[in-house]
């Protein structure tokens, strides 16, 4: 057998050897007890959906393609065969990570001001709005006095009505404008 030959089955050997090796671990990813097809906890995906992931910026945990976030979620999966709820969960991640990567605020302490405010927020937004609307609509009040002919008789600034005088005045100021703009009339 020539050298070259040897060293290549040896090469060929050894990396059956190792590949055999690194396969055993993939055995491992299925939980015990759990024949034919894996379907995830219901309690980890209800805690999962609820947590950000360590290792994608701005992703949920559930929606991270990174291998550590994979590895994160399998621990929980695994936590919650052993029999952990989904509360007990976020609380172990955020325990491990920390409470920044809470998605969903407390109902209790400062996380009830998140929401508690959106809401209140939007009514104060809602009402605002309702009394710059009544304030600058006409009310219906002073629409039918205006329809039933009847005539004020106040000559105040709010009195919308021109008078003959005021209505004169005002094609005159519009034909000197007029004759300004175009030269030729």
């Amino acid at each position: 057998m020539t050298p070259m030959l040897r060293k290549t089955l040896m090469v060929t050997l050894g990396l059956l050897v190792v590949g055999l090796i690194a396969a055993h671990p993939l055995e491992a990813q299925i939980p015990e007890g759990v024949e034919g097809t894996y379907i995830p906890h219901p309690e980890a995906e209800k805690a999962t959906s609820r947590l950000l992931s360590p290792f994608c910026p701005g992703l949920m945990l559930e929606q991270c393609p990174a291998q550590e976030s994979r590895i994160l979620r399998d621990s929980l999966q695994m936590l919650a065969l052993q029999g952990m709820n989904a509360r007990e969960l976020e609380e172990w991640m955020l325990a491990n990570h920390g409470e920044e990567y809470r998605a969903v605020p407390k109902s209790s302490g400062t996380g009830l001001a998140a929401w508690v405010l959106p809401p209140f927020a939007l009514l104060m937004g809602v009402g605002a709005v309702v009394l710059v609307l009544r304030r600058v609509l006409p009310s219906r009040d002073a629409e039918s006095d205006a329809t039933d002919g009847s005539s004020r008789a106040s000559d105040g600034p709010d009195d919308p009505i021109l008078t003959a005088e005021d209505e004169q005045r005002l094609r005159e100021a519009i034909r000197e404008i007029e004759l300004a703009e175009d030269p030729a009339l």
